[in-house]
C-alpha cells in the first residue's frame, strides 16, 4: 500500500525569490498592528482593567437589550460601563470600572456586583447570571505587569538559547520572528476588540513555544546543510532547507489545526478568543519560521564558514612546526 504524502519528497518551492516583498508586508503588517494597539487599543477583560464583570443570558429573548442594559447600570452610579455580546446574540458580558474608593475595598465592591445583578433581575425576568467577577485596580494593575515582564522574559529566553545553540544571527532571526508572531496577534485583538485576559497571555505564550520549535527545527536543519554544502549559494542553501522540513511542518500545523478548528467554530464563547489567538499563532508563526527567520541569516551575513572552526594562531604555528604549510 502507497502511503499518502502531504509533501513530495522533490518538493522545490522558491521561498527566498520572494523573501523582500513578504518582508516589506510583514513589516508593514507589524506597523499597523502595533498602530492599532496605541491608537484603538486592547479591550482589556477584567484581569488587566479591573472592576467588575457580569455575564448573563436572557432566556426568553432571541437578542440581549444591549442599549437598555447600558442605561440602567449607568442609572446606579458606577459610571459607563462596557456591554458586549458574548457568544450568543442573547448573551452579553458587562464590564464595570469601578471607582478605586470602591475597587479597593473588597466589602464595597461585593456590595456593588449585588446592586448589578439585583437590578438586572428586578428589571429583566428571564435574566440568569452566568458569572460575576471582581478585580481591583490595585490587583490588575499588577496582572499587566506581570504579564508583561512574562511575555518580555519568554522571548528574551528563547534569543539567548538559540544564540547559545547556534551563532548570535540565528538569536537575532529567531527574536524578530517571535516580534512578528505577537504583534500581529496583538494586532488582530485590538482590530475585533476581542477581550483581551490572562487567558490571551497563556496563548501569546504558546504561539511563542509553537514558533520556536518550528524556527529551530529550520535552523537545525540549515546548520547541518551549511556543513555539508559547502559551496552552495546560501539562498539556495535556505530554499533545501525548508522543503526538506516542509513534510513535518505541514503535518505539525494540519494535527493542530485539526484541534483547534472545531473548538473555535463549536466550542464555548469563553474559549474563543484564546483559540482564535492559537490558531492565528500556528500560520504566521509557520510563515515567520520561513520569510522571516530564514531570510535574516542572508542579510546579516551568514555563509558556509559559519560552522566551520576558525584555525587559531597556535594551530597555524604548530602546522609550520611540522612543515605542514
Amino acid at each position: 500500500m502507497k502511503l499518502l504524502k502531504l509533501v513530495p519528497d522533490d518538493t522545490n518551492i522558491k521561498f527566498l525569490k520572494w523573501r523582500i516583498p513578504f518582508f516589506v508586508v510583514s513589516i508593514v503588517l507589524i506597523a499597523a498592528s502595533w498602530g492599532l494597539v496605541m491608537t484603538k487599543g486592547l479591550n482589556y477583560g477584567v484581569d488587566f482593567a479591573g472592576g467588575l464583570e457580569v455575564r448573563a443570558t436572557f432566556t426568553q429573548s432571541t437578542e440581549a437589550p444591549v442599549a437598555q442594559l447600558r442605561t440602567d447600570i449607568e442609572d446606579l452610579g458606577y459610571g459607563t460601563p462596557v456591554v458586549q455580546r458574548f457568544g450568543e446574540d442573547n448573551q452579553v458580558s458587562i464590564r464595570i470600572r469601578l471607582p478605586d474608593e470602591v475597587s479597593s475595598d473588597k466589602d464595597a465592591a461585593q456590595a456593588a456586583a449585588n446592586a448589578v445583578v439585583e437590578q438586572l433581575q428586578e428589571n429583566y425576568p428571564d435574566f440568569r447570571l452566568d458569572g460575576n467577577d471582581n478585580v481591583s485596580g490595585k490587583v490588575s494593575g499588577e496582572f499587566r505587569s506581570d504579564a508583561i515582564f512574562a511575555l518580555a522574559l519568554a522571548m528574551l529566553g528563547v534569543a539567548f538559547y538559540i544564540w547559545i545553540r547556534f551563532e548570535w544571527q540565528f538569536g537575532v532571526g529567531g527574536l524578530f520572528a517571535l516580534f512578528h508572531d505577537v504583534s500581529l496577534t496583538l494586532g488582530m485583538f485590538s482590530l475585533f476588540q476581542l477581550e483581551f485576559s490572562l487567558q490571551i497571555i497563556a496563548a501569546i505564550l504558546a504561539i511563542i513555544g509553537y514558533s520556536l520549535n518550528d524556527t529551530i527545527v529550520v535552523y537545525d536543519r540549515i546548520r547541518e546543510n551549511l556543513k555539508k554544502y559547502r559551496k552552495m549559494p546560501l539562498p539556495e542553501l535556505l530554499d533545501l532547507s525548508v522543503n526538506e522540513t516542509l513534510a513535518r511542518t505541514v503535518m505539525t500545523s494540519l494535527t493542530l489545526l485539526v484541534a483547534l478548528i472545531p473548538l473555535l467554530l463549536f466550542g464555548p464563547a469563553s474559549l474563543f478568543g484564546l483559540t482564535a489567538a492559537i490558531t492565528l499563532g500556528i500560520f504566521v508563526g509557520t510563515y515567520s519560521s520561513i520569510y522571516m527567520a530564514a531570510p535574516l541569516l542572508v542579510w546579516m551575513g551568514v555563509n558556509s564558514n559559519s560552522f566551520v572552526p576558525q584555525e587559531s594562531v597556535a594551530d597555524r604555528q604548530e602546522k609550520k612546526l611540522r612543515g605542514e604549510v
